[in-house]
């Protein structure tokens, strides 16, 4: 059983998703890929204590807070390869940026590869179904690009701007 609930952010309505006490799921409203793996599972509006505790680690991001990603349990469902680009993720510091093709070499390295695509890294990246908490707004193009955000060019850059990123720096 997946629990549901609705939190009202500065971006608009996020649906909140938890499965056996843990968070699976932030969407933003219209987010490409919303609901992701579990949009075949049964659900029920439950404000559980994950949730909860998910709400007030928003609260305190959006108001300027710096808030850890350990502090909620996550739990995103995806490949082997997703969740080891989810993990390079919650790596980079609040407030920087790091792009495709960096995170892409860090798991080539890791692997003793030459090279990795940074447009496989790109769809692990907007697959993430923990938007926010699991930091995607974080990565960048090449050269400053501030493309591919599955939940809006527009959220991201009112996220970066959140986290005091200087963005004249990147463009769109």
């Amino acid at each position: 059983m997946i629990f549901t609930a609705d939190y009202e952010s500065p971006l608009g309505k996020i649906l909140l998703a938890e499965k056996d006490g843990a968070l699976v799921g932030l969407w933003l409203e219209n987010q490409k890929y919303f609901l992701g793996t579990i949009k075949n599972e049964e659900m029920q509006k439950m404000d559980t204590s994950v949730l909860q505790k998910t709400k007030v680690w928003l609260d305190r991001y959006f108001a300027g807070e710096k808030p850890s990603i350990a502090e909620v349990a996550l739990a995103p469902e995806g490949t082997a390869f997703a969740k080891e680009v989810w993990e390079i993720l919650c790596a980079i510091p609040y407030g920087k940026t790091r792009t495709y093709g960096e995170i892409a070499g860090e798991i080539a390295r890791k692997r003793g590869q030459t090279s990795m695509s940074a447009q496989a890294v790109g769809g692990a990246v907007g697959h993430n179904p923990i938007s926010i908490i699991i930091p995607c707004h974080r990565v960048v193009g090449a050269k400053g690009n501030l493309t591919g955000y599955a939940g809006g060019i527009d959220k991201k850059i009112k996220l970066l701007s959140i986290e005091g990123v200087d963005l004249s720096e990147f463009f769109y």
